[in-house]
């Protein structure tokens, strides 16, 4: 699968805006509690000594050199907040190891974060929220973390930082720092304030020193000061770069890091394409790929190296929802306006026939934007659902009401006739006539698609669906052009079609607004692929906002899925549940596997001769 835009702030790293809602409490007394979640639920007591999924005594040392999930390309950046610039990984997002936050996520709950630099959180809900902060916190100059760093961190991403992170901060009013420690964060009265506590709980903590002296709008290789368990070593730009772990880290022992972070250095190293990256796994110069490319897992991994168990193989279950992945139509594009085009173009993938044929039967196929997650719909709404939907009166059409959409199943022969002749149809139907074999609009303007692409990996898959999409009469091509210059294309909204895969967490929060609102339609640099503007989405959006209990905030989501599905923006394409892994015989595992985490960088160690895929929760 194809993760979306490397090193810029993903849906994982925003998608964590809650609070403890407390079941008898008064709305206006303050309440005060070592963690955060959604609706209340908080697995670890007060007095945990670590997480489960974690071995306590792990031990610390050697290396891991690796790709990240998306290690491809190139990079001009240290910077992984900000539009501008290609970011490195390890240095935002889900992969970030060089910035603490004032709280930490459990990966085995839904939701939950648990204190870091900060001690405890203090809170009424829908108003305000502060944090007391551990005093010994410190970056890795040895000056301390204090309220002032945090606020600054908080002005600079709501200013300046990438749109994800301006959208999700739009409805914290402010940041006030009441003590060398102490920092208080209120929110805009009115707003759905319930999720913000946890949004500002895990932004990542900057020195506010270090860019007084710096121009954070900047792309840079200069590294960052750490707040976290690691800090940038050696980087050679496009190539690789080595973080090293922090011998003074002030918070080592912490319950939320006991069993952490393990590898004195974890390496990334580039390549131009998946194929290099391969060669160098079998030839022993990196330690554990992840792998992303179905024909390369079950014809690429019959090697000396695989047969004599230096590298071993593991596929590894994964908990968290899907997501969706497809190619992304961009409705910026006056030819893409129409739902019957937007329809007619997806019914030209022959999934069953890509599945079979290229992907040896690993896949199954997409068909929600929430794909396995408890809040993707199926079959007609339930109550809660036509509860909501059915206010929004002509804002939403009459089609939405009958089965949630999923694309039509082929015989997998590669012909797909009846969905071919179905998207002709709905191409006459929508003014796109065929003459002497070509698609034109009433001006004689001829219907084109170009995919726009930075890696050949895809060329295989679509290829043939170009083909397809040429029997309808589009004149569709591949184009294929250097990792900045697509970097800089889909910032700017300037393709027709790409492929990206969008990732949720259990309990979305904000982020939502970044991917799917109105407002981040031309907001440069936002990920909201397709440019949806409908208003009823931005309206149910506010619904999953507010709601105020999991139920609720489910039924929205399922609504809005109904409706994106309706409204055909992509291309569904497909997911698996799981992370195949190839690696070196040279890790330990914990027993339990974090249910929504491949947990390989934070809780994985060096034991040469232990590698044993079921220790890792390996299927």
């Amino acid at each position: 699968m194809k993760a979306f835009l490397a090193g810029w702030p993903t849906a994982g790293a925003l998608a964590l805006f809650l609070c403890v809602v407390g079941g008898d409490v008064r709305a206006d007394a303050v309440q005060t509690s070592h963690g955060l979640s959604a609706f209340g639920d908080l697995k670890y007591p007060s007095d945990f000594e670590h997480f489960d999924y974690v071995n306590p005594d792990a031990p610390k040392g050697g290396s891991l050199t690796t790709v990240s999930t998306s290690a491809t390309g190139t990079f001009d950046s240290l910077n992984g907040y900000i539009v501008k610039g290609d970011a490195v990984a390890g240095v935002s997002g889900s992969e970030n190891l060089i910035f603490d936050s004032l709280m930490v996520r459990a990966y085995d709950e839904a939701d939950a974060v648990y204190g870091l630099v900060a001690e405890h959180a203090e809170f009424i809900p829908g108003k305000w929220v502060t944090f007391q902060m551990r005093e010994e916190a410190q970056f890795s100059d040895g000056t301390p973390v204090t309220a002032e760093d945090a606020k600054a961190t908080f002005d600079l991403l709501k200013e300046k930082g990438h749109p994800a992170f301006r959208l999700a901060l739009r409805d914290v009013e402010s940041a006030e720092v009441l003590g060398t420690h102490r920092i208080k964060y209120t929110f805009v009265e009115g707003s759905p304030a319930r999720l913000l506590p946890m949004l500002v709980a895990t932004l990542p903590i900057f020195s506010k020193a270090y860019y007084e002296a710096n121009d954070f709008t900047e792309s840079s290789l200069d590294p960052p000061l750490a707040s976290g368990p690691y800090k940038v070593g050696k980087t050679v730009r496009d190539r690789s770069i080595t973080f090293e772990r922090r011998d003074d880290y002030w918070a080592k022992d912490l319950p939320v890091n006991r069993g952490r972070w393990n590898f004195n250095t974890i390496r990334f190293e580039y390549f131009k394409d998946h194929g290099p990256a391969l060669e160098a796994l079998m030839a022993g110069e990196l330690d554990l790929r992840e792998e992303f490319s179905s024909k390369f897992w079950a014809t690429q991994y019959d090697t000396p190296a695989v047969e004599d168990g230096r590298i071993l193989r593991g596929t590894i279950k994964d908990g968290r929802p899907a997501g969706t992945q497809g190619y992304w139509i961009n409705t910026r594009r006056d030819k893409f306006a129409d739902p019957r085009v937007r329809e007619a173009i997806a019914l030209a993938f022959d999934f069953e026939w890509s599945n079979k044929a290229l992907f040896y039967g690993l896949y199954t196929r997409t068909n929600s934007f929430f794909e396995n997650a408890p809040f993707e719909a199926s079959g007609k709404p339930d109550e809660a659902e036509f509860e909501l939907l059915k206010p929004l009166g002509d804002k939403v059409p009459q089609t939405v009401f009958a089965e949630a959409y999923e694309p039509p199943v082929t015989d997998g022969s590669g012909r797909a006739r009846r969905n071919i002749r179905k998207a002709q149809k709905l191409l006459d139907d929508a003014g796109w006539k065929l003459v002497e074999g070509k698609r034109v609009d009433a001006d004689g303007e001829p219907l084109t698609i170009e995919f726009l692409d930075d890696s050949p990996t895809f060329a295989r898959i679509t290829g043939p669906y170009i083909q397809n999409l040429k029997r309808l009469g589009i004149d569709a091509n591949l184009r294929q052009v250097d990792r900045p210059q697509y970097q800089r294309r889909v910032k700017e909204f300037d393709y027709d079609i790409i492929v990206a895969r969008l990732s949720f967490t259990m309990t979305p929060g904000p982020t939502l607004a970044n991917n799917f609102s109105s407002q981040a339609a031309n907001e440069s640099g936002s990920f909201n692929l397709a440019g949806i503007e409908d208003p009823a989405v931005d309206a149910l959006l506010e619904k999953a906002l507010e709601a105020n209990t999991r139920d609720d905030l489910y039924a929205a989501l399922r609504a809005i899925d109904r409706i994106l599905r309706d409204g055909h923006y992509w291309v569904p394409q497909w997911s698996k549940a799981s992370h195949t892994l190839a690696y070196k015989d040279k890790f330990g595992f914990p027993e339990t596997k974090p249910l929504l985490s491949r947990g390989i960088y934070d809780t994985w160690w060096v034991a040469t001769g232990t590698g044993d895929p079921a220790k890792a929760g390996a299927d």
